[in-house]
């Protein structure tokens, strides 16, 4: 009797159980894999698991919750552009309460997890100011990023303002993000946060509004006062068609005003294309530009140059500004190769 009644109970059990989470799951738009869309992919993957997409332009939004530690996401065929993950949402767009977005409730992607890791993919915001003049607010974000030990490889971004938003899980937090072989596009603002990031051998592509004089900036870093380490664009290529001298690569943003967001990034040994106006780096909401930690080091291409308003970093400084000096941290983490 007791052994039918315990038999019983386990039986109970397992039907009542969640069933477990899976390690690694294949999402197809044709319903060749496990799930037909990226986050439902995401949901059922454990912590360390794998998301496997393949081809296919996914119209959704996606979060990646801090749970999913260690989780990766990648493309099948290894080319960025097969694999599009899209939305198009900004900032001044209406939810269905009447309320806006906001620039962070516009992603495409939000991505929380430390150990995160992308390859092989492409993120959209495909929001179209044209097509939408009664949204002032154009901030439109296509991936937030606020995890620490985070790896993009060969992963496209693609947006006008407010692209990429690498930032941290909070104010005084670091989070550490390696950007490796990736290509960004965008105009305002388009690499921006309080993150300690590396954009190694990227391709950025600043985009032209049609301006003369002022088409845009490449970043705008809010870096805490304490932490040495911002943006560290590295060994790259920006590319624009926009008129010459009318880019600017950053300007200081201190968010709500906040006065120990003093912006960090350093642009070395990277090729800047004409439209890189000759003194690159500007104020913003009435903080000046002189005040942040902006640095350049043996840029090439006709948008480098020299002088009072272009800081350079000497030869003993630069040792310092490495993409494995940013991303050490306190655990010698270095994912560079």
């Amino acid at each position: 009797m007791l052994k039918t009644l315990l038999l019983t109970a386990l039986a109970a059990a397992s039907l009542t159980a969640p069933a477990a989470a899976a390690v690694n799951v294949v999402v197809a738009k044709d319903g060749t894999g496990n799930f037909k869309t990226v986050q439902a992919g995401i949901d059922a993957v454990s912590a360390g698991g794998t998301v496997s997409v393949k081809p296919g332009a996914y119209h959704e939004v996606i979060s990646v919750p801090a749970s999913k530690t260690g989780m990766t996401l990648r493309g099948t065929t290894g080319k960025a552009s097969d694999v599009v993950v899209d939305y198009d949402n900004a900032s001044g767009t209406k939810k269905p309460d009447g309320s806006t977005y906001g620039t962070s409730g516009s992603a495409t992607a939000t991505i929380a997890a430390n150990g995160f890791t992308a390859s092989a993919l492409t993120f959209r915001n495909s929001f179209d100011r044209n097509a939408h003049p009664e949204i002032t607010a154009t901030q439109a974000v296509a991936v937030k990023t606020t995890g620490d030990r985070m790896v993009f490889d060969n992963v496209t971004f693609l947006g006008h303002q407010d692209t990429l938003y690498a930032d941290t899980a909070a104010v005084g937090t670091v989070g550490r993000q390696y950007y490796r072989n990736c290509s960004i596009s965008g105009d305002v603002d388009f690499l921006f946060g309080r993150a300690t990031a590396v954009f190694d051998r990227a391709t950025i592509t600043a985009l032209d509004r049609g301006s003369s004089t002022n088409n845009g900036y490449l970043t705008a870093a809010s870096t805490r006062r304490s932490n040495p380490y911002g943006f560290l664009i590295v060994g790259s290529t920006v590319l624009s068609s926009a008129a010459p001298a009318s880019f600017h690569l950053g300007r200081p943003w201190h968010p709500g005003g906040d006065v120990d967001a003093i912006a960090q990034v350093v642009v070395r040994e990277t090729s800047l294309p004409a439209a890189i106006k000759p003194a690159p780096w500007t104020d913003m909401s009435g903080f000046s530009w002189k005040d942040a930690r902006f640095f350049e080091y043996r840029d090439t291409g006709p948008g480098a140059g020299t002088g009072a308003d272009r800081p350079q970093l000497t030869a003993a400084q630069a040792a310092t500004f490495t993409a494995q000096r940013y991303l050490a941290g306190g655990d010698g983490w270095n994912p560079v190769h």
